[in-house]
């Protein structure tokens, strides 16, 4: 547990590892993790992104977005912290009642 103030406490590998089993297709890359989502075309993927925006807005935590044509890479971590926290997985876990 972090201090009063001091943010979300970053998650040891066994506690990444952990979470990453509940949040299947995504994966760690390093200190963040990532999950790439393939659409039929450009139209759908941007109805996807504008609905991760929405979200990120409600939930305070932004992923990094990369957009390529019908391909669209999320990527998580929380800055603040330094590396991964019980905040990226509960994002992701909420952006897939997005995906199709």
């Amino acid at each position: 547990m972090s201090p009063a103030g001091a943010g979300p406490a970053l998650l040891g590998a066994a506690a990444v590892a952990a979470e990453l089993a509940r949040t299947p297709g995504w994966r760690r890359a390093g200190p963040t993790i990532e999950r790439t989502y393939r659409f039929a075309d450009f139209r759908a993927a941007m109805v996807f992104v504008n609905g991760v925006a929405a979200l990120a807005e409600r939930e305070g935590h932004h992923p990094d977005i990369t957009i390529r044509y019908a391909e669209v890479t999320l990527v998580l971590s929380t800055h603040s912290a330094g590396g991964l926290t019980a905040r990226d997985f509960d994002l992701a876990r909420k952006l897939e009642a997005l995906s199709p």
